[in-house]
C-alpha cells in the first residue's frame, strides 16, 4: 500500500502476502477518520502563569524527540492542562518542522515559570495540527454484509445485533495517510507508519495496539476478513524486523515497552482458520525474534520456595525514568504531587516512573494486583495507590501462560511446516515453562492460579481473572484433573458471578477506583474464560452445576480462601431502592441464571457455564449499546430521549465500550486515568466470536430499565459526552427477578 515505507522498513514487497484490499473513501458521506482538533481550554485564567515545575526528568535514549518525549516542551504543555487527556498533545503532528516548533517554544524564554496559559494555548493552536491526521479511514472492497456465521445464530435480535457489530469493522479500518505523513523536514509526528491495513481499538486509541489485536482477530476471523488479519500480522512482522520486538502501540512513545505477547497465538489462529501456510516463510524466523526479546529483556531466575529449584520465569519490567509521554501529567503528579509531605528523590521518582510504565506494559493499567497498598487514596484520587506499584516484582501468571501457549502454538506451526527439530525445541521449552507455572502459581489446596510475588517470595492471595489464563493455554494441574468437582471448583468464582451479579467476570473482586479492578469486566477476560472452559478434558465436565446446600449460597461452593477476601468484602450489587444484594443469589431461575440463556437437557456444568457467560457477555454489550441510542429496525426500538438523556446519548446511535460493569449492564465500566472509550475493537471481536461459537444458545437480552436509580440518587458519570456516563443507573435486578418468577408461575 505504501511502497516507499516498505523499503524504509527494509521489508521486501515480494514477501507481503495477501494484503487487505482497501479503497480510499471518496464520498463525503462515508465514515472517515476524524481530524478532531481538540480545543485547548486550560482550567486556569489565560493571563495567569503556569504552576512551578519540578526538575525535568532525564532524557530517555529510546525516545529522542524534543517535542513528543520527556523534556521541557512536553512537561510545560502538560502542566497547562490544556486538554483533559495528555495523549492529545503527543498525537498532534506539528505544523512546521521540529526545529521551528522547538524554536517557537524557546521564544517563551528560559524561565518556564514565567509562561502564561495564554502563551501555551497560542503555541498549541499555532504550531500543532489535528490529532490522528496521519491516518485515514479505509473501506474494505471485499466486505460481505452477511458473513456465514450468522446462519448459526438462532435468535433474531442477537442475529441482527451481530450483523450490526460486524458492520462496525468499516468504522475502525485504518491505513497510514501517505499524503499527510511527516517526512522529517516539514513536520514531526509521533506516529510509527505502517505498511498495511489494520484495526484501531477506537476513541483515544487511534493507532494499532498489540494485545488488542488478538481479540480483534477473533472477530475478524468470524467475519471472514482474513485479509485484514494477514495485514495486521504483516505490520507486526515489519515491527519485529525494524525494532526487534512488537511495541505496545503504533507511536514512538511506546518504543520502550511491549504488551502481552499474542503474536504467535495470532499467527497460529490465522493459519488454522485459513490454511495459509505461505505466511510461515516470513513469520517463523520473526516468531523466534519475538521469543528472543522476551528472553533477553524480561526473563529472570527465581529460586522456588516450594522446591528450592531455580526457575526461569518472565515478568514485566520497563526501563524508564520519566513520565510516559501519553500520560505525562498523571505520571508527573504521581511522582511530584502537591499532597506529598516529603518530596521523592530523583531515584525514587525514576523508580515510580519505571513501575508506571511496567504497569502499562501489562495491559492492566492499573490494578490492585500490582499494588502493595491498593486502598490508599480513593476513586478520584489514585496517586497514593499508584505510588505503591510493585509490578516488576510481581511475576504474572497470565504473561507466562501466554508464552507457554506461544511455545505450543509455534511447535505446531513448525510441524505443519515439516520442521520437527524446531518443533521439538519449543515442545521442550513449553514443558519446562509448564513446570514452573504449576510450581510457582498453582495452589493445589485453593484450586486456583495466583501471581508470584518475588518481594515476599510467595504466591499472592488475591484471585484475579489471570487465574484462567493457564487453563486457556491448556495447563491442567493434576488436582484439577482429579474429578468433576475439583474442576468445577476452579470455576466456582465464575458461578458466583453469574448467580449474584448481572454482568460478567471482573478483573478482580476489589473495588479500588482503578479500571482493572471491580466493578469492571473486560472483553478479553470473557474470551479467555470461555476458552478455558472449552479446553477442559471432557471426562471432568459432566454433571450439573453443583447446588449450594440448604441455607447456603454460591459463595459456599468456592474453596476456602480462594478469592482472598471474605463474602462481606465482595463488590456490591445494588438494587433499585438502595438495597444490597451482594450476599444473595438473586439471578438463578429454572436451572440457569438470569440473562444466561435456556438450560439444555443433558448439559454438563462446563457447557452450562459457557452458555451462561456467553449470554451474559452478549447482554452486557447489547444493553450498554441500547442504553446509548442503539436500535434494530423492526426488532428493538430506540429508547426515548428522556432515557437517553440519562446516558448522555441523545445524539448517539449506540456505543461499543472498551469495558463493562459487573453490576450495571446498561453501563460502561469506569475508573482509571482516562474516560471510558467507545469503538471498540476487542469488544466487537469477542462479541462476534461469541455469536459464531454460541449462536444456537444465545437469547435476546433483558435489559434493566435505564431510569432505575439507586437509593442514594447519586451516580458516577464521567461527563465526557460519549454516552459512557450510564453509571447513573443501577439495574433493578429485584424487579427483573420478580418478573421472571411471575412469568414462570403465571
Amino acid at each position: 500500500m505504501l511502497p516507499q515505507l516498505v523499503v524504509a522498513l527494509g521489508v521486501s514487497a515480494a514477501v507481503v502476502a495477501n494484503p487487505a484490499r482497501v479503497v480510499r473513501r471518496q464520498d463525503a458521506s462515508a465514515t472517515s477518520t476524524p481530524v478532531t482538533t481538540a480545543v485547548a481550554s486550560p482550567t486556569a485564567a489565560l493571563s495567569s502563569k503556569l504552576p512551578a515545575q519540578a526538575a525535568l526528568p532525564p532524557k530517555q535514549d529510546w525516545c529522542p524527540s524534543e517535542i513528543f518525549c520527556a523534556g521541557s516542551v512536553l512537561q510545560t504543555l502538560n502542566l497547562a492542562q490544556a486538554y483533559p487527556d495528555s495523549k492529545t498533545i503527543v498525537d498532534k503532528p506539528t505544523k512546521g518542522s521540529a526545529q521551528k516548533t522547538v524554536d517557537d517554544f524557546n521564544a517563551f524564554g528560559k524561565n518556564t515559570n514565567d509562561i502564561t496559559f495564554q502563551q501555551v494555548v497560542d503555541f498549541l493552536n499555532n504550531d500543532f495540527q489535528g490529532e490522528g491526521r496521519e491516518l485515514e479511514a479505509l473501506k474494505l472492497d471485499d466486505f460481505v454484509q452477511s458473513p456465514k456465521f450468522l446462519d448459526g445464530v438462532s435468535d433474531p435480535v442477537i442475529k441482527a445485533f451481530s450483523q450490526t457489530v460486524h458492520g462496525y469493522w468499516n468504522n475502525l479500518i485504518r491505513g497510514t495517510n501517505e499524503s499527510t505523513l511527516c517526512n522529517g523536514s516539514d513536520c514531526e509526528s509521533s506516529l510509527i507508519p505502517l505498511n498495511h491495513t489494520f484495526v484501531v481499538p477506537g476513541g483515544r486509541f487511534r493507532e494499532i495496539y498489540y494485545w488488542d489485536s488478538y481479540f480483534v482477530e477473533q472477530g475478524l476471523l468470524a467475519s471472514g476478513l482474513f485479509s485484514v488479519v494477514n495485514s495486521t500480522l504483516q505490520n507486526f512482522m515489519d515491527q519485529l524486523e525494524q525494532f526487534g520486538f512488537i511495541p505496545n502501540g503504533g507511536r514512538i512513545y511506546y518504543l520502550n515497552r511491549s504488551q502481552p505477547p499474542f503474536f504467535i497465538p495470532m499467527l497460529h489462529a490465522y493459519v488454522n482458520a485459513t490454511g495459509d501456510k505461505d505466511i510461515l516463510k516470513r513469520a517463523l524466523p520473526l516468531a523466534e525474534k519475538e521469543f528472543d526479546w522476551w528472553k533477553t529483556n524480561r526473563t529472570i531466575t527465581v529460586t522456588s520456595p516450594y522446591s528450592n529449584e531455580q526457575r526461569q520465569i518472565v515478568h514485566y519490567a520497563v526501563v524508564n525514568s520519566a513520565p510516559r509521554p501519553e500520560s505525562y501529567l498523571p505520571d508527573y503528579q504521581t511522582a511530584n504531587g502537591a499532597d506529598l509531605t516529603t518530596q521523592f528523590t530523583d531515584s525514587e521518582k525514576a523508580d515510580i516512573y519505571s513501575e508506571l510504565a511496567s504497569g502499562a506494559e501489562t495491559g492492566w493499567d492499573y490494578s490492585s494486583r500490582w499494588m502493595r497498598q491498593p486502598f490508599l487514596g480513593n476513586a478520584s484520587f489514585s496517586f497514593p495507590a499508584l505510588r505503591t506499584l510493585n509490578v516488576r516484582e510481581t511475576i504474572p501468571v497470565d504473561l507466562n501462560s501466554i508464552l507457554y501457549k506461544a511455545h505450543v502454538d509455534l511447535a505446531d506451526l513448525y510441524e505443519q511446516n515439516n520442521d520437527n527439530d524446531n518443533a521439538g525445541k519449543h515442545k521442550d521449552a513449553a514443558a519446562t515453562l509448564k513446570t514452573a507455572i504449576i510450581e510457582l502459581f498453582w495452589d493445589k489446596d485453593k484450586l486456583a492460579f495466583y501471581d508470584f510475588n518475588a518481594t515476599a517470595n510467595a504466591r499472592a492471595t488475591q484471585l484475579t481473572a489471570a487465574h484462567f489464563y493457564p487453563l486457556w493455554a491448556g495447563i491442567h494441574p493434576p488436582e484439577l484433573l482429579k474429578d468433576s468437582n475439583s474442576a468445577f471448583s476452579a470455576f466456582a468464582s465464575l458461578n458466583l458471578v453469574l448467580n449474584r451479579y448481572n454482568g460478567t467476570f471482573p478483573a478482580t473482586f476489589l473495588t479500588t477506583g482503578q479500571q482493572w479492578d471491580a466493578p469492571n469486566a473486560w472483553p478479553p477476560h470473557q474470551f479467555i474464560v470461555l476458552q478455558a472452559l472449552k479446553n477442559l478434558p471432557s471426562n471432568i465436565t459432566g454433571g450439573a452445576v453443583p447446588k449450594p446446600s440448604n441455607g447456603a449460597n454460591s459463595f459456599s461452593l468456592i474453596p476456602s480462601g480462594q478469592l482472598g477476601i471474605g463474602e462481606g468484602d465482595l463488590p456490591v450489587q445494588t438494587l433499585a431502592g438502595g438495597s444490597n444484594a451482594s450476599q444473595d443469589d438473586l439471578s438463578a431461575q429454572d436451572g440457569t441464571v438470569f440473562n444466561g440463556g435456556d438450560a439444555r437437557q443433558g448439559e454438563g456444568w462446563a457447557a452450562a457455564l459457557e452458555r451462561q457467560l456467553a449470554n451474559r457477555y452478549a447482554t452486557s454489550v447489547f444493553c450498554s449499546w441500547h442504553a446509548t441510542g442503539g436500535s434494530l429496525n423492526g426488532l428493538v426500538d430506540r429508547l426515548p430521549d428522556d432515557q437517553l438523556n440519562v446516558t448522555q446519548s441523545t445524539g448517539l446511535q449506540g456505543q461499543m465500550f472498551e469495558k463493562f460493569s459487573l453490576v450495571d449492564i446498561d453501563s460502561a465500566g469506569r475508573g482509571g486515568e482516562y474516560t471510558v472509550q467507545a469503538g471498540f475493537g476487542w469488544t466487537n471481536g469477542v462479541l462476534l466470536y461469541v455469536a459464531q461459537n454460541y449462536g444456537n444458545v444465545l437469547k435476546a437480552p433483558s435489559c434493566p430499565p435505564v431510569l432505575a436509580v439507586d437509593g442514594s440518587g447519586s451516580g458516577s458519570g464521567n461527563g465526557d459526552g460519549t454516552g459512557a456516563a450510564a453509571s447513573l443507573r443501577v439495574p433493578s435486578l429485584l424487579a427483573l427477578f420478580t418478573a421472571v418468577v411471575f412469568a414462570l408461575f403465571a
